[in-house]
C-alpha cells in the first residue's frame, strides 16, 4: 500500500554544506562558500509545492574523542574467502576510498518530492548497485569498520528514514508485503548472489504504520536489518536544549526496545539533518535512566562518505546521498549523479582487497589511514 504522508525529514535545518559532483573539495566547516551554496539551493527550491522544503546537508562540530559503541554483530562475508587473495594493486584495492551512503524516504507511484522514489526507480537503483559490484552493509558495520567483502567489491549503505509503511510492512503470510522497499531488496538480492539484503531503517514512534512496532521490528532484527534511532517524535535537535536533546533520543531508544527488548541501537539519523547545539550529545547521553551511545550519526547529504579506516572519518558527521534520478531539483546532489561519478572515477571508490584484517590502499591517493587502523594499513 502506498503511503500518502509527506516525509517529515523534508524540512531544512540551519547552516549546511552541500557538495555536488563538480564542486571543488568540501569547504571548511561553516565557511562563506558553504553558506553561499546553501543559499543558492534554497533559492532554487522556491518553486516547490507548499509545504515542501528540502533537507540540506549539515556539517557539525568535531566528534568527541571517545571511541563510539561497537555492539552490533560483525557483517558476514558475501563470498567464501579465497585461499590466496589477489595482489591489491592488481584489482585497484582502495580501502580508504569513498563509500556511498544512500538515503531513502518513501516509495510511491506518484512522487511529489525529491525525497520520493517510485518502486521501479528503487528497484533499478538496486539492480545497478548489484551490477556494479556493490555489496550492502549496515550503517553500524560501516562505521565500526567491520566490512568483510570479496576482493574487488564495494560497500554501499542503504538507509531509510521515518519508518514509512512503503519501506516495510508485513503481509498476510508474515513476510514483507509485496512492493515495499524491503520486499524489493530481498527480491533483487535473491537474483544477485553476494548482494546482501541488509539495510538500516531509522524509526520514530508508531513505525511503519503500526501502533508500537511489536510485529515489524522483531522481523527486521531477526533478518539482519539494522534498526536505528530517528528520535521518538522526529525532534529538530538543533532547536532543542541539551536536556531536550537527550530525552528525544533516549525516548526513541525506549520506543524501539519496548518492541525488541535489549536490542542494541547504535546509530542515529538526525531528523531534518539538524545537529544539536552540543553536538556530542548526538553520539552519547542519557535521560530518564536511559543511556545511549552511537557508533555513528548520519547527516542528510550530499556526497559520498569517507572510509571508516580513513583519517578523515568522523562518526558524528557521516554524509548521505539522497536517492534520486539524474534529472529534477538538485539532481547534482543525488544518487544517480554520484554513482555515475564513482563509476567514472573508480580509483576514488572504496574497493575491497578481500582480506578482512588488512587495509590496502594506493599511496598516491594521498588519503591517510586513521591511527586506530595504522597497524593494519598497507600502502602499495
Amino acid at each position: 500500500m502506498v503511503g500518502t504522508s509527506f516525509p517529515r525529514c523534508c524540512v531544512r535545518p540551519a547552516a549546511a554544506t552541500i557538495r555536488g559532483v563538480n564542486d571543488a573539495p568540501a569547504p571548511t566547516r561553516r565557511s562563506p562558500l558553504a553558506l553561499a551554496l546553501v543559499a543558492a539551493v534554497c533559492c532554487a527550491c522556491g518553486g516547490q509545492p507548499a509545504g515542501e522544503t528540502p533537507e540540506a546537508a549539515v556539517q557539525a562540530a568535531p566528534a568527541a574523542e571517545t571511541s563510539p559503541a561497537e555492539t552490533s554483530p560483525a557483517a558476514p562475508s558475501s563470498a567464501p574467502p579465497a585461499s590466496t587473495p589477489p595482489d591489491p594493486a592488481s584489482i585497484g584495492a582502495n580501502e580508504l576510498g569513498q563509500v556511498p551512503v544512500l538515503m531513502y524516504h518513501r516509495l510511491t507511484a506518484q512522487p511529489t518530492s525529491v525525497y520520493d522514489r517510485t518502486p521501479e526507480g528503487f528497484r533499478a537503483e538496486l539492480e545497478r548497485l548489484a551490477g556494479e559490484g556493490y555489496v550492502p552493509v549496515t550503517a553500524v558495520e560501516y562505521a565500526t569498520g567491520r566490512i568483510d567483502l570479496p576482493a574487488g567489491r564495494h560497500p554501499v549503505v542503504l538507509t531509510f528514514d521515518d519508518g514509512d509503511p512503503t519501506q516495510f510492512a508485513l503481509g498476510p503470510d508474515g513476510g514483507p508485503a509485496p512492493g515495499t522497499a524491503v520486499a524489493i531488496l530481498l527480491d533483487v538480492a535473491a537474483r544477485h548472489p553476494g548482494f546482501r539484503p541488509v539495510a538500516s531503517l531509522y524509526v520514530n514512534a508508531a513505525p511503519f504504520g503500526t501502533s508500537d512496532g511489536a510485529g515489524v521490528l522483531p522481523w527486521l532484527r531477526d533478518h539482519d536489518f539494522e534498526i536505528g534511532n530517528h528520535t521518538q517524535q522526529h525532534t529538530n535537535l538543533s532547536a532543542a536544549g541539551d536536556e531536550q536533546v537527550q530525552e528525544a533520543i533516549a525516548s526513541g531508544l525506549r520506543e524501539i526496545q519496548a518492541a525488541v527488548p535489549g536490542y542494541p541501537v547504535t546509530s542515529l539519523a538526525l531528523p531534518f539533518g539538524a545537529v544539536p547545539g552540543t553536538a556530542s550529545l548526538a553520539l552519547r547521553g542519557s535521560s530518564g535512566g536511559t543511556s545511549y551511545e552511537h557508533s555513528c550519526v548520519l547527516l542528510v547529504g550530499a556526497n559520498p562518505a569517507p572510509s571508516p579506516y580513513a583519517d578523515e572519518f568522523d562518526p558524528l558527521n557521516v554524509p548521505r546521498i539522497r536517492s534520486q534520478d539524474a534529472s529534477g531539483d538538485e539532481a547534482r546532489y543525488g544518487s544517480t549523479t554520484w554513482l555515475d561519478h564513482l563509476a567514472a572515477n573508480p580509483a576514488i571508490r572504496y574497493t575491497s582487497d578481500g582480506v578482512p584484517d588488512r587495509v590496502s590502499y594506493p599511496a598516491a591517493q594521498g588519503v591517510r589511514p586513521a591511527q586506530r587502523f595504522a597497524d593494519k594499513a598497507i600502502a602499495y
